[in-house]
């Protein structure tokens, strides 16, 4: 069976929403898109691809893969090159209430089951990763769909927009897959495999003589 990534940028008070782009996405009146680009650099991007290296398929939501559809078929060259061939190369799978075009070669839009279409790509590939797509994010990981969540922590606080893990999130079990990175600018990337069961408790109160 294969594996289910998930891969967000997210600032320290867990906003994930249009980190690219001032027109990425504005729902709910968001007035800091494109907060990631300030703080880009080297390690971050090394790091954004050595996480695509086994990739064998792209899970998007369709608003991120209008973005992609959109820049990657024409940037195979220069500094994005890498990354824009593997994407064009790969099969990408679009999650959609709608009826979309999809005029990227190699896409294709899944069924209205989503969860059960989601379970079909874990069999037909090694490793499918979600970039971005906040809202198909929180339903995977609502239902405890995916494998591995790949965290880029940024230092700067929003106080609004859309949260990797919203209130009322599914509790979870998650196990550090290898030591944190940390980038010159400040961003920190935390790789985690989804545990079993959910999280327990203890007692650290003074009478408790194990403290």
């Amino acid at each position: 069976m294969g594996l289910i990534h998930i891969d967000l940028f997210t600032t320290l008070d867990g906003v994930a929403q249009a980190p690219g782009g001032p027109e990425e996405d504005t729902e709910g009146g968001f007035a800091f898109g494109g907060w990631q680009a300030p703080l880009i650099d080297e390690v971050v991007g090394e790091q954004v691809g050595a996480g695509m290296v086994d990739m064998d398929a792209l899970l998007l939501g369709r608003k991120t893969y209008d973005i992609f559809a959109g820049y990657w078929p024409h940037h195979t060259e220069g500094p994005d090159g890498e990354i824009g061939r593997l994407f064009n190369r790969i099969p990408k799978y679009v999650a959609s209430r709608h009826n979309p075009g999809l005029e990227w070669e190699h896409s294709t839009l899944l069924g209205n089951d989503l969860l059960a279409s989601v379970r079909e790509l874990r069999d037909r590939h090694a490793n499918v990763h979600v970039i971005g797509s906040i809202d198909l994010a929180h339903t995977l990981l609502a239902e405890r769909l995916f494998d591995r969540l790949t965290l880029m922590v940024y230092p700067i606080v929003l106080g609004q927009g859309k949260k990797v893990l919203p209130d009322g999130a599914t509790p979870t079990n998650l196990i550090l897959a290898e030591p944190a990175i940390t980038s010159p600018k400040g961003a920190v990337v935390l790789r985690y495999a989804r545990g079993e069961g959910v999280p327990s408790t203890g007692d650290m109160t003074a009478e408790n003589p194990g403290v």
